[in-house]
């Protein structure tokens, strides 16, 4: 790992520098004043670490456990959409990047390679997150999903409409990208990505091509988040009928609704808001973690926010199972592409290791709450 290059924030400012504006926009921003935004990254200072000391920390355990499977490391890759538009190829090279540190790859219904093409990349475990914008399309998607080996369904609840994305808005962001005069500019000043952009092509939503539904509608509403807005419990109960593995439901940050889902038979839930793109003032899934697992006996995964390790133990401590990373690993495919990917997450398996030696717990499954403490 080149000394450039310490923290995933390096790796952030460095995708900034390669990617035009309105691409990096689209990476970074979130909903309406992006005070959410801010509240998923100042959230983590209301817990401090209590090291405890007269410990053996010579050897120490970052690997986990779930669902019959060990992991080397408590996080995983968040599903994300459009990845090829920062980087040609992305949902491949992120699939190959987590098969490699044994970790697990959430591919996005809004991928810009088709659930088939990531599978037969590579041959680590592939989990598919479904975005339900029609209920028919929704189950060709599950039984695609199935017949391509994927293991677990992540099912995402938090996009009932788009969320305000202003940067998107004022920057026109859009599939097709529109070549107005502005980014044509800003082309020409980031050489190294028109370049990867002109070889690679357009991004599509290659998960919408090939489908009996008609193409350019379902992708229209898919770009503008137009889901399923009935979708409700039953809704759940039918998809869990057709899935036969792991069922995850996604974007939860109440009590209540992680008990439905688990009720509905969901195996787990990743309490989410969407990493600030959805709703601004949302509170912090970290602020509704330890209720929630204290209350199901179900793993729960968190996201939105995560660029420490830090970050991850305190999440562990307070009872998540793993950790899910969005923005962090495309930081690293941006700025530097698959070997950007390796390194954050090398980075970050160093971070939490590190993290354990420093508080005193040998192994991320002894994290809990006796760890840490609410600040005043």
């Amino acid at each position: 790992m080149s000394r450039q290059f310490i923290n995933v924030e390096d790796y952030r400012r460095h995708a900034k520098a390669q990617l035009p504006r309105i691409i990096f926009d689209y990476l970074e921003g979130g909903a309406e004043d992006e005070k959410g935004l801010q509240h998923n990254r100042s959230v983590f200072d209301q817990w401090r670490f209590k090291p405890q000391r007269f410990i053996d920390i010579s050897h120490r355990d970052i690997s986990c456990e779930l669902f019959n499977k060990k992991w080397d490391a408590p996080f995983a890759i968040a599903p994300t959409g459009l990845n090829s538009s920062f980087w040609p190829k992305a949902d491949a090279l992120l699939a190959k990047s987590a098969a490699r540190a044994n970790i697990p790859f959430m591919l996005s219904t809004a991928s810009n390679m088709s659930i088939e093409d990531v599978a037969q990349t590579c041959d680590g475990e592939k989990w598919f997150q479904l975005y339900v914008v029609h209920e028919e399309l929704a189950v060709q998607m599950v039984h695609r999903a199935l017949k391509a080996g994927y293991t677990t369904l992540v099912i995402t609840l938090d996009v009932g409409v788009n969320g305000y994305r202003e940067r998107d808005i004022r920057n026109e962001f859009a599939l097709p990208l529109r070549f107005s005069p502005s980014l044509v500019l800003d082309g020409m000043l980031h050489p190294a990505w028109s370049l990867r952009f002109l070889q690679q092509g357009m991004p599509q939503l290659a998960n919408f091509v090939t489908s009996e539904a008609q193409s350019l509608e379902i992708q229209a509403a898919l770009m503008s988040r137009q889901m399923d807005t009935r979708f409700n419990l039953e809704s759940l109960k039918k998809l869990r009928d057709i899935w036969p593995h792991t069922l995850l439901v996604k974007g939860i940050v109440r009590l209540e609704d992680a008990q439905s889902a688990i009720q509905c038979g969901a195996d787990g839930v990743i309490l989410s808001n969407h990493g600030g793109r959805q709703l601004d003032c949302s509170i912090s899934p970290m602020e509704a973690l330890y209720d929630i697992s204290s209350s199901i006996h179900q793993p729960v995964f968190i996201d939105s926010g995560f660029r420490r390790g830090s970050d991850i133990v305190k999440a562990l401590c307070l009872g998540a199972n793993m950790v899910c990373l969005g923005r962090a690993t495309l930081y690293g495919l941006a700025a530097k592409g698959e070997v950007g990917v390796n390194e954050v997450i090398a980075l970050l398996k160093q971070d939490v290791d590190r993290t354990l030696a420093q508080i005193g717990c040998p192994s991320v499954k002894q994290l809990d709450t006796r760890y840490i403490t609410r600040s005043p």
